[in-house]
């Protein structure tokens, strides 16, 4: 049977979900921004165009400056309330929402696969590390508040479009349990569906939270320069970082800014193919769309042959296509790799951007097509990007020192221990690294000189889950770490100094 939706996967269906789970946060036709506690229809809303099949659906309202710095207003009346509710009672509230938002899961996830591309298990897996993850701090938060104190003001959160929930979902859940209100923006790319879901089971459990959608220009002047704010975090760009860290330098507030790297594989004197074979192909899941991920292989060149006889297999292996498409309506949803990349311009830009490394002369090692993936029969596939991957890619470059967020590759060659360092810093800071290699004297060598703030020794680092701390080197992050212990001392006030990058210096945890 010709592959098609599987019943009951419909986005119409998740939507219609959504709507009799939390009427009061959807409209027929609109979503509603979440104001000083009450849900409040206004702005703008334009259709917006999912991934998935170019399909459109109900965009987020677009909100005004002036409607943003009321509700940031609001907010710091909500924090300075909050502030003072015991410890007992914010874990009671926290604790119930964590219960209500898994009563929600199949309902977001399905919203994830649709607005932002992710196969069921990867939509269904951002749900549950979020959940699982604040059940772990409900066990440790009373330990780790000791001697600390809420930040005077609500945390800002502006976050990317990839992990809504195990970014910016559980960040903010933490952030309540420290004792501070919080202020979300919804990512204009995908996922304020998942978000509004999200946060009105957050509010039906009594906590403070603001939730607002509209262009990062109206904005910012509300959710990032409000000299009344306690801290920001924010998930993007380098170049949206910096402006971001320039307006924060100046008002000395508390900031977590996660900011892109690339991340580097290095292999070097290395004979354990067949793990590595499995990291490869792992590695592509949800079509390298995350900030850990490994765009960039830096190879040994009398190796490149043996990595390639492990690399091409698993390129091959993958599976990616539409994430509800099935050939019997009693299949499960397929279990896939990756599904779109986030947009249709992101899948032109990719294209685009190895075309022009090959033209500056880059080798085309591999170019697959979309031909091997699973569609629908005539379903728009403009989104959809198949692994690519360029072999010593030109210096002139545009992604030789960065990363290209899509399951685009890049192999550089190297024949000494100098060129492998270098290499493998050549954005000047990154959030992972890893290095292949049987030789432990190697490893730690290079351990100590890659600017990564997580080094893997064959194996891949990852944000990592509840004790697990997280953050970056170099130019990868500004401000105080997070993850673990360290989350919850960035969103508190105490005598214990803080790990992170910081103008006057950096202070490194242990990793």
């Amino acid at each position: 049977m010709a592959l098609h939706l599987k019943p009951g996967s419909a986005w119409s269906d998740f939507y219609a979900q959504a709507r009799q789970a939390a009427s009061e946060a959807f409209d027929a036709e609109s979503l509603r921004n979440l104001i000083g506690g009450e849900w409040v229809a206004g702005g703008v809303s334009r259709p917006h165009t999912v991934p998935v099949d170019g399909s459109q659906i109900i965009g987020a309202p677009a909100i005004s400056a002036a409607e943003a710095q009321e509700a940031m207003a609001l907010a710091v009346k909500q924090d300075k309330e909050w502030s003072k509710v015991a410890l007992d009672e914010r874990m009671s509230r926290v604790k119930r929402a964590s219960s209500l938002l898994r009563e929600q899961r199949d309902t977001i996830a399905g919203l994830l696969m649709w607005e932002i591309g992710k196969p069921w298990k990867l939509a269904c897996d951002d749900v549950d590390r979020c959940l699982d993850g604040v059940d772990w701090y409900l066990t440790q938060i009373e330990r780790q508040i000791v001697g600390r104190v809420p930040l005077e003001g609500p945390v800002s959160n502006i976050a990317s479009w990839n992990y809504p929930l195990s970014v910016l979902v559980h960040a903010e859940l933490v952030q309540l349990l420290a004792g501070n209100a919080v202020v979300a923006k919804t990512p204009t790319q995908g996922g304020f569906h998942a978000l509004t879901l999200a946060h009105a089971m957050m509010a039906r459990a009594g906590l403070p939270v603001t939730l607002v959608s509209g262009s990062g220009s109206e904005l910012s002047e509300a959710l990032i320069s409000s000299p009344e704010l306690g801290a920001l975090v924010f998930v993007g760009g380098r170049t949206n970082g910096r402006k971001v860290a320039t307006r924060l330098a100046d008002l000395r507030k508390r900031h977590v800014l996660e900011q892109e790297g690339l991340n580097a594989w290095g292999v070097w004197n290395f004979s354990q193919w067949e793990d590595l074979a499995g990291h490869v192909k792992k590695g592509f899941a949800y079509a390298k769309q995350r900030c850990t991920a490994y765009p960039r292989y830096v190879v040994q060149r009398r190796l490149l042959p043996e990595f390639l006889a492990v690399y091409f297999p698993a390129v091959e292996s993958l599976r990616f296509g539409h994430p509800c498409a099935v050939e019997s309506d009693d299949e499960a949803l397929p279990d896939l790799d990756f599904g779109p990349v986030i947009q249709q311009r992101k899948a032109e830009s990719l294209a685009s951007q190895f075309d022009e490394a090959i033209s500056t002369g880059g080798i085309p090692l591999l170019h697959a097509d979309l031909s091997v993936g699973r569609f629908i029969a005539g379903q728009d596939t403009s989104a959809y990007a198949a692994p690519a991957c360029v072999l010593a890619p030109p210096s002139a470059w545009s992604l030789h020192h960065a990363e290209p967020f899509g399951p685009l590759d890049s192999i550089v060659l190297v024949d000494t221990e100098a060129e492998f360092l270098s290499a493998m810093n050549v954005s000047n800071g990154a959030l992972v690294a890893s290095v292949a290699t049987d030789d432990m004297d190697f490893a730690e060598r290079m351990t100590e000189e890659i600017l990564a703030f997580k080094v893997g020794v064959n194996k891949p680092r990852s944000r990592g889950d509840r004790e697990e701390v997280f953050g970056g080197r170099g130019g990868s992050w500004k401000g105080a770490f997070v993850g673990g212990d360290l989350l919850v001392d960035s969103m508190t006030n105490g005598d214990r100094p803080l790990y992170g990058n910081f103008p006057d210096g950096s202070r490194y945890p242990r990793t």
